[in-house]
């Protein structure tokens, strides 16, 4: 995947508020959390949590796994470009490496 995948709070910001007549105040009430944290959704600074992800899919009525396989991509994409994590992954044999220095 060469594409960073969308933020799922982007999609709410941009799309799923407006189109539901929500202000982000009031959707962190009725998903029962912070302002705070709702506001660091929106801007992508944190994730939708699986128990969140449930919340907003009950909200939007379109079910959680939307939002837990669009945070998992993101998650995921995340993860594939941290250098750090690339250092690491070069480390990691493949089970065909590890075949061949078990049966030598």
């Amino acid at each position: 995947m060469t594409r960073q995948p969308t933020h799922p709070g982007e999609i709410l910001k941009e799309d799923v508020f407006p189109a539901l007549k929500l202000k982000p105040s009031k959707a962190a009430e009725a998903l029962q959390i912070s302002r705070q944290y709702m506001s660091d959704i929106l801007n992508c600074h944190k994730p939708l949590t699986p128990f969140l992800c449930l919340k907003v899919g009950k909200l939007a009525g379109n079910g959680p796994e939307l939002w837990m396989n669009m945070q998992s991509k993101y998650n995921l994409w995340e993860a594939q470009q941290n250098r750090e994590n690339q250092k690491i992954l070069a480390g990691v044999p493949t089970l065909k490496d590890l075949e061949s220095t078990l049966k030598g």
